[in-house]
C-alpha cells in the first residue's frame, strides 16, 4: 500500500502469487479466498460488464484504471446468461477505493454487489507495478484474501497458490453454461427504451453456449434473428435437428483444448454439413482445432477496450474489445484456411475463415459491452453468409 490514505490502515486483504510473493490492500466485496489466474484488463470504462463476462471464470481481474465503482451497478450491464452464476470470476485488484455511485443508473454500489455474488475484493495495490510484472513474467496464478480483522494463514494461502495447477487444461465451461436450451428474443438497450423484443425473425440460428455474454444474443436478435441457444454439451444431430440458418459458437473461459474434448466433434458435425458457422473467442479457438489447426496459452493475454485489429479481408484496421489468455498457433492453419485479422499490438492470431465455405470466427468480441462498436459489421457479414446460402439479398456489411 503506497497511498497515504492507506499508511495507517491494517493490510485486512492480500494478494499471494504462486512465487510467494505477498501484497497487502484493503479488503472489499465478499470476505473468504478465492484462488484464480492474475490478468489485468486495461478498459477504463465497464467493469461491470467486465465482472459478469464469464469469459474471466477461474482468473483475478486487475483494473489498470484506478477508479472502478464510481458510477456503481446496476440490474441492466450484466453480461452472464446463466444466472445461477456469478460468472466465474475469482476477484478484483482495484487501485483507489470504491466511492458512492455518481450516476443516474445506479441501483446500489459496487462494494455491496461484489459480497452478494461472492466476488473478493482487494483494494490499495500499486496497480501499474503489478502490471508490470504481468507484463514481465506473465499471468500468474495467485490466492486473493479479505479478512476484515486482518488475520491470515500465510503459510496456507501460500501454498494453496503454488499449488493451483492454472488454467492450461482446465475446462472451466460446464461452470458458466446454461442448464438446458432456451430461445432468446431480447434486442439491445435503447435510451429511454431500455431492451426491446424480437417480434418477427427471419432467421434462425442455434448458439452453442460456452459462456455466451448477452449482447452477442442481442445483437444476433437485432440482425433478425430467433436464437435458440444449447448447451455446451450439445451434439452435432441435437444442433442440427433444430434446422439453423447458421449455427454460432460462443465465448467461454479456459483452455480451448481441454473444453474441444467434448466440443470439436459437435463442431466438426457442424462444419461438415455446410451450416454457415460463425465463432468468437473460445468459439474460435475451437472452430481452429476442429478444423486441424493447435491453440497455444499466451504469456499475458488480451484483456481490454481499446485493442487494434487489422482486418485483411477490408484493409481496415478496427479498434476491439478483447478477452482471453489463449490463442490459435497460425503456423498450424491447415491448408483451406487463412488467417482474416490480426492484432496489431502483438501480431497474434485474431480470426480465421474457410476457403469456399461461409465458416469463419474472430477472437475478439465484436459485441463489446463494454468496448466500441467498430466491429459489430460482424454480425452483418454472419448474416449474408446465411442469406447467400439461401438465396437471399445481401446487405452492406457498414450502414
Amino acid at each position: 500500500m503506497t497511498d497515504d490514505v492507506w499508511a495507517e490502515q491494517k493490510p485486512t486483504a492480500l494478494l499471494v502469487l504462486a512465487d510467494g510473493t505477498v501484497i497487502e490492500g484493503v479488503g472489499l466485496g465478499a470476505t473468504g479466498t478465492a484462488v484464480g489466474e492474475v490478468c489485468f484488463n486495461t478498459a477504463i470504462t465497464g467493469y461491470q460488464e467486465i465482472l459478469t463476462d464469464p469469459s474471466y471464470a477461474g482468473q483475478i481481474i486487475t483494473f489498470t484504471f484506478p477508479h472502478i465503482g464510481n458510477i456503481g451497478v446496476n440490474d441492466e450491464d450484466i453480461e452472464t446468461v446463466n444466472m445461477a452464476s456469478s460468472s466465474g470470476v475469482r476477484g478484483c485488484v482495484l487501485k483507489a477505493p470504491i466511492t458512492s455511485p455518481s450516476n443516474w443508473r445506479a441501483s446500489r454500489d459496487l462494494d455491496a454487489w461484489l459480497k452478494a455474488r461472492g466476488i473478493v475484493g482487494i483494494s490499495g495495490i500499486d496497480t501499474r507495478a503489478l502490471t508490470a510484472l504481468i507484463r514481465d513474467k506473465g499471468m500468474p496464478n495467485a490466492v486473493i484474501a479479505h479478512s476484515p480483522d486482518g488475520v491470515f494463514d500465510l503459510p496456507a494461502l501460500k501454498a494453496e497458490a503454488a499449488a493451483w495447477p492454472g488454467l492450461e487444461g482446465m475446462d472451466l465451461v460446464p461452470m458458466v453454461t446454461s442448464a438446458q436450451s432456451f430461445v432468446w428474443d431480447e434486442t439491445t438497450w435503447e435510451l429511454g427504451k431500455g431492451y426491446g423484443r424480437q417480434t418477427d425473425p427471419k432467421l434462425h440460428v442455434v448458439a452453442l453456449d460456452f459462456g455466451v455474454k448477452r449482447n452477442i444474443l442481442r445483437l444476433l436478435a437485432d440482425a433478425g434473428c430467433k436464437v435458440t441457444v444449447l448447451p455446451a454439451t450439445a451434439t452435432a444431430d441435437e444442433v442440427l435437428a433444430l434446422s439453423p440458418d447458421g449455427v454460432f459458437l460462443s465465448n467461454g473461459p479456459g483452455d480451448p483444448a481441454a473444453t474441444g474434448v467434448y466440443a470439436v466433434p459437435t463442431i466438426q458435425g457442424v462444419i461438415a454439413s455446410g451450416v454457415p458457422t460463425f465463432g468468437i473467442c473460445l468459439g474460435h479457438q475451437m472452430l481452429a482445432l476442429a478444423l486441424g489447426a493447435k491453440t497455444m496459452k499466451m504469456h499475458q493475454g488480451h484483456h481490454g477496450a481499446n485493442h487494434p485489429v487489422k482486418d485483411f479481408t477490408t484493409d481496415k484496421v478496427e479498434i476491439t474489445s478483447m478477452n482471453h489468455g489463449f490463442a490459435v498457433d497460425r503456423d498450424t492453419l491447415p491448408a483451406g484456411v487463412v488467417e482474416t485479422h490480426v492484432s496489431l499490438f502483438d501480431g497474434s492470431n485474431c480470426g480465421i475463415a474457410v476457403e469456399g465455405k461461409p465458416i469463419f470466427s474472430v477472437q475478439y468480441h465484436p459485441e463489446a459491452s463494454p468496448g466500441p462498436r467498430d466491429s459489430h459489421y460482424l454480425f452483418t457479414r454472419f448474416m449474408n453468409l446465411i442469406r447467400e446460402k439461401k438465396g437471399e439479398p445481401v446487405l452492406p456489411e457498414r450502414a
